[in-house]
C-alpha cells in the first residue's frame, strides 16, 4: 500500500504541475505555448483553389503540386499573416474524377479581396546581381536586378560532379536557358566574374552562387554545399516557382472574430456543463471510486490540454468536439472497471482483492474499446478532410490518454486507500446505485 500512496502523491503532484502549466501559459498573451486556434475560433479568410494538373506530366504531378504550395506559403509569409495554414488535398469532383486543391487559412484576415490579390499573381523567378556598398564602418549588401528572369528558364535538372576543392562527387543544379536567355546569362557573367548572382523566387534567395567565369551556351551549373535533398528541392523550385501550376480560386469565405468567440465560448460552456454532469453522476452513483474517477479524469483533462499546447495541435470547433467525446470515453472506461469490481464484492472478496481482480477482469474489453477507437480515428484522419482530421487527430490523442486515466491512475488511487480487509463502510463506499455493493 505504501508504493501505491508513494505513486498517487506523484501523480497528484504531476497533475498540478500540468494545471498551473495550462493555465500560466494561456494567462501570459506572450506565451508560446498558448492555443493554437483554428479559423473557425480565431476568425479569419479560408480559400480554397483549385489546381489545373491538365498540362503537367502524371510523374511530376506530386512535385508540381509541393512546390505551389511552398509558393503560396512564401506568400502567405510574406502578407504577415501570424499561424497561417498551408494544406493540399485530393477531392472529388462531380465529374467523378478526383481534383487537386490547395486549401489556405489565413487567421485574422478578414479582407477577402486583399488575400486573394496576395495570393493570386504569378510567382517571379529572378537572378540578380550582389553589390556590396561601405556605410560608416557596416557593409550592406543589396541585389540588383539583371533583366534575367523565369521566362527565359526552359529547365533545372538535378547532377552530380565533383567539387571544386574536395574532388568528392556532390549534387548539383543544372539551369538551361532558351535562346535569349543564354545570350543574356553569357553577357552577365561575363562583365561579373567574381561576383554573386543570387536566384530569387518571390522575392526571396533561394541560391547565391558565385560567378567563376564567363558561361557560353545557355547552360550553368550551381554547386555548392547541397545535399542530395537540398539539390532537388532547388531544382523542383526553379521548374516550377517560375511556371506554377495554374490555380483558379474555387471558393472563399471569412469568419468574423465575433463568431470565432463565440465558437470558443460555447465550446467551453459544453466542455464543463457535461464535465460537471458526468462527475456528479459518477460520485452520486459510484461513491467513492466515483470520486477517485473524477480526480483522475481532471488529470486526464490536465495533460490533454498540456499535450495539445505544447504539440501544438491547432484547435477547431470540431477538435473541441473530440476532446468532449474522449472524455465520455475516459468515464465508459470506469465504468466498467468499478461494475467488475462489484461483481467480485459480491462474490464476498476483500475490497482490495476486488479492486485488483475488478481491474484485471476489465483490461481486455478497455483494450479492445479503445483499439478499435483508435482504428476508427486512424481511418477518419487519412481519408477525411481537413474539419474531420482537427475532430479525429485531437479524439485519438483523447483515447491514448485515456488508457492513462483509467487504467493506471484510477487503479493506483483506489489501491493507495482501500484496506486489505473491510466490510461495513467499505463495502457502502464501493458500491454503486442503491445498494450496499
Amino acid at each position: 500500500m505504501t508504493r501505491f500512496r508513494v505513486l498517487t502523491v506523484i501523480a497528484l503532484v504531476i497533475g498540478f504541475l500540468l494545471a498551473y502549466f495550462v493555465w500560466s501559459t494561456e494567462a501570459n498573451p506572450l506565451s508560446s505555448y498558448r492555443f493554437k486556434l483554428g479559423l473557425d475560433l480565431a476568425g479569419g479568410t479560408e480559400l480554397v483553389y483549385k489546381a489545373d494538373m491538365s498540362e503537367t506530366p502524371a510523374a511530376e504531378r506530386s512535385d508540381a503540386l509541393a512546390a505551389l504550395q511552398g509558393v503560396i506559403e512564401r506568400r502567405v509569409n510574406l502578407f504577415g499573416v501570424a499561424e497561417p495554414l498551408v494544406q493540399t488535398e485530393q477531392a472529388s469532383a462531380l465529374s467523378g474524377t478526383t481534383e487537386d486543391r490547395l486549401i489556405v487559412d489565413l487567421p485574422g484576415v478578414t479582407d477577402i479581396n486583399a488575400a486573394v490579390a496576395a495570393l493570386g499573381q504569378t510567382p517571379t523567378l529572378e537572378f540578380r546581381l550582389a553589390t556590396t556598398t561601405l556605410v560608416g564602418t557596416t557593409t550592406e549588401v543589396a541585389y540588383a536586378a539583371t533583366g534575367l528572369t523565369g521566362r527565359y528558364l526552359s529547365s533545372a535538372t538535378l547532377g552530380f560532379g565533383n567539387g571544386a576543392t574536395s574532388g568528392i562527387t556532390a549534387p548539383q543544379v543544372i539551369l538551361n536557358f532558351n535562346s535569349d536567355g543564354a545570350k543574356l546569362f553569357e553577357q552577365i557573367t561575363s562583365q561579373n566574374v567574381g561576383r554573386t548572382l543570387a536566384i530569387f523566387l518571390d522575392g526571396q534567395p533561394i541560391s547565391t552562387p558565385v560567378i567563376k567565369e564567363a558561361i557560353p551556351g545557355g547552360q550553368a551549373t550551381i554547386s555548392g554545399q547541397f545535399t542530395a535533398v537540398e539539390a532537388r528541392d532547388l531544382v523542383r523550385n526553379l521548374n516550377f516557382g517560375a511556371l506554377p501550376v495554374p490555380i483558379s480560386l474555387e471558393s472563399s469565405s471569412a469568419v468574423g472574430p465575433t463568431l470565432g468567440s463565440i465558437a470558443i465560448s460555447a465550446g467551453v460552456k459544453a466542455g464543463l456543463i457535461g464535465f460537471a454532469i458526468v462527475a456528479l453522476f459518477m460520485i452520486a452513483w459510484y461513491r467513492l471510486p466515483g470520486i477517485i474517477a473524477v480526480l483522475a479524469l481532471t488529470e486526464y483533462v490536465a495533460f490533454m490540454l498540456a499535450v495539445i499546447k505544447v504539440i501544438p495541435v491547432t484547435l477547431t470547433a470540431s477538435g473541441i468536439a473530440g476532446l468532449i467525446i474522449s472524455v465520455g470515453m475516459a468515464v465508459d472506461a470506469n465504468v466498467l472497471i468499478f461494475e467488475r469490481t462489484k461483481e467480485e464484492l459480491r462474490k464476498g472478496e476483500s475490497p482490495r482483492e476486488a479492486v485488483h481482480i475488478g481491474f484485471n477482469r476489465a483490461w481486455t474489453a478497455i483494450r479492445d474499446g479503445h483499439l478499435t477507437m483508435i482504428i476508427s480515428g486512424v481511418i477518419l484522419f487519412w481519408l477525411g478532410t481537413s474539419i474531420v482530421q482537427g475532430f479525429a487527430l485531437v479524439f485519438v490523442l483523447g483515447v491514448l490518454a485515456s488508457f492513462i486515466s483509467a487504467v493506471s491512475l484510477s487503479r493506483v488511487f483506489l489501491l493507495a486507500i482501500v484496506p486489505e480487509k473491510g466490510q461495513g463502510i467499505w463495502n457502502f463506499l464501493l458500491g454503486s446505485g442503491f445498494h450496499k455493493h
